[in-house]
């Protein structure tokens, strides 16, 4: 996943962008969606022409009106997915941000639920490219937060060491230990 990373003043926001083909899933639940709204309209057509009569038709609406929405929302959460991580210097917060079309899902975090910064290396083993991964973490029973990754290790060590006098927290490089 790419990383799209802005800096406005003291506010910090992560966002993993999805590369195009992981909306392809999407595709077989709008296209069923349209076609259950293909018959809607099909319906409403006859109806508003005279050529049915909206007593009988009106069961066959809502089904087709019905099932479009229920195999059609998958898709539009699946094809509008987000997620970004926004950190607040100033305000010392950190906001992690699920989004589905206009649909917005926020958890605030305090940076009191964080001990240091991890740098940690992702190497696939398929594959000669390493990630270095800064994440936030905690003690026991706290869910680290991936901020970003980086293709180069000084990067990394960079933007942890940035974010850990921000938060006033130690980045600690865990490279290479797994």
């Amino acid at each position: 996943m790419a990383v799209a990373m802005t800096r406005e003043g003291q506010t910090i926001r992560v966002e993993w962008l999805r590369r195009w083909y992981l909306s392809l899933p999407s595709l077989p639940f709008l296209a069923g969606s349209l076609y259950f709204l293909w018959y809607a309209a099909l319906i409403i057509r006859a109806d508003v022409s005279g050529a049915g009569r909206w007593s009988d038709d009106w069961v066959g609406l809502l089904f087709c009106i019905g099932f479009a929405l229920l195999v059609g929302t998958p898709g539009l959460i699946l094809a509008t997915l987000r997620y970004f991580v926004e950190l607040d210097m100033a305000l010392r917060r950190i906001v992690i941000t699920r989004q589905f079309g206009p649909l917005k899902i926020r958890s605030q975090r305090q940076p009191s639920d964080f001990k240091f910064i991890s740098i940690v290396d992702g190497r696939d083993k398929d594959s000669a490219l390493t990630m270095y991964d800064v994440s936030l973490c905690g003690g026991k029973g706290v869910r680290p937060i991936l901020v970003s990754s980086f293709a180069h290790r000084r990067e990394a060590n960079d933007f942890a060491r940035e974010l850990g006098d921000a938060f006033e927290l130690p980045p600690r490089d865990y490279v290479g230990t797994s």
